[in-house]
């Protein structure tokens, strides 16, 4: 029994340590949601996908004007009308349309598409603005 006390605890300080707090939750800002698909020509490469994650990361921390963001990859499918073909996804939320056209003309995102559009073969962007 004071084992599984000891193992509870443990759980718990865990769970509070590393979940998300007030202070750290980025909340996705509905205006403007921009989702961009990456193939990259190497997608089985492990040193392409390190090198094209680390320059978005990179990209991203710096970023005046993305509010949040998700770097994914496709999961595996079970659903004929899931598109698992891409290697990369990003979603981004911004403030406005303003602010995302800022993104798009920042230094860091013209270093990031110089440092790494010869690692992909194919991108695709989808730009949504809130419906409510």
């Amino acid at each position: 029994m004071k084992k599984l006390l000891i193992i509870a605890i443990v759980l718990i300080s865990n769970v509070n340590s590393y979940g998300q707090t007030k202070e750290n939750v980025k909340e996705f800002d509905s205006n403007f949601a921009h989702t961009v698909y990456f193939w990259l020509e190497n997608p089985d490469k492990e040193e392409d996908r390190k090198a094209f994650i680390t320059s978005l990361r990179k990209f991203l921390n710096a970023s005046k004007y993305a509010k949040t963001s998700f770097i994914g990859y496709p999961p595996k499918a079970s659903r004929d009308v899931v598109d698992g073909s891409f290697t990369f996804s990003l979603i981004v939320s911004f403030a406005s349309a303003e602010a995302q056209q800022n993104y798009q003309d920042e230094d860091v995102h013209l270093k990031f598409i110089e440092e790494s559009s010869k690692l992909w073969t194919k991108v695709i962007v989808y730009d949504s603005v809130s419906a409510e």
